[in-house]
């Protein structure tokens, strides 16, 4: 079920209790496009924007996903339906999608072969069913202990020189397979970017992530 009630204005409880079991969801945007960020920049991969969040960081670059009202509660069905035809790896992202329950779309997808890769804050306990998991951790709330041991990835965003520190408090739980990112927010990348470079060529167990579709002029 959903991790905390959301009534989307003039919602029926028969779409409520669908929206509650993971069998719809409030879908905000699905495209296909290359995967900008992180391990996997550069591949094709078919993307599902959850709307809901309430991490609230200031410098997010999708807010218009925060509030899921706004979003119309759609069948799982659709969406897999939607996505069969194009790559197959699927990026569910947000928003925060782990505010809602995703196993009954990640099974959905799977059951096409799909290969689903997540990004979320690690702020809700974790559900559906992952090939990779890409914890991007918020200081306004915190992962749940069980992202360190299931991250695959762990991406941090580099607003400004303390965050450094929050990154490495970060690295020193994931597991050792975890790969590691700095990531510049994308207001703040021209002045923080030579800190992360100067960073990474001291502490080379991390690398340096850029959102290359904002570069490329994709979505």
């Amino acid at each position: 079920m959903a991790i905390y009630p959301v009534y989307i204005c003039g919602m029926n409880k028969q779409v409520q209790a669908l929206v509650d079991s993971g069998e719809m969801v409030p879908l905000m945007e699905q495209f296909y496009t290359i995967q900008g960020e992180g391990y996997h920049t550069g591949k094709a991969a078919y993307f599902v924007r959850i709307g809901g969040c309430d991490v609230g960081c200031h410098w997010c670059d999708v807010k218009e996903s925060w509030n899921a009202e706004l979003h119309q509660p759609t069948a799982i069905t659709e969406i897999v339906e939607a996505a069969k035809p194009y790559s197959n790896t699927v990026v569910i992202t947000g928003g925060e999608p782990l505010t809602w329950d995703m196993g009954p779309l990640t099974q959905a997808l799977k059951a096409e072969g799909k290969t689903l890769h997540i990004e979320t804050s690690g702020a809700y306990p974790l559900t559906g069913v992952w090939d990779w998991i890409c914890l991007s951790p918020k200081k306004t709330k915190p992962p749940l202990p069980q992202f360190y041991e299931a991250a695959h990835e762990l991406k941090v965003v580099i607003y400004n020189l303390h965050d450094f520190k929050w990154a490495e408090e970060h690295a020193a739980k994931v597991n050792n397979r975890c790969k590691l990112f700095l990531q510049p927010e994308w207001s703040k990348r021209e002045k923080m970017m030579p800190f992360i470079s100067e960073y990474v060529m001291e502490n080379t167990q991390w690398q340096i992530g850029l959102q290359t579709h904002k570069y490329l002029g994709l979505p």
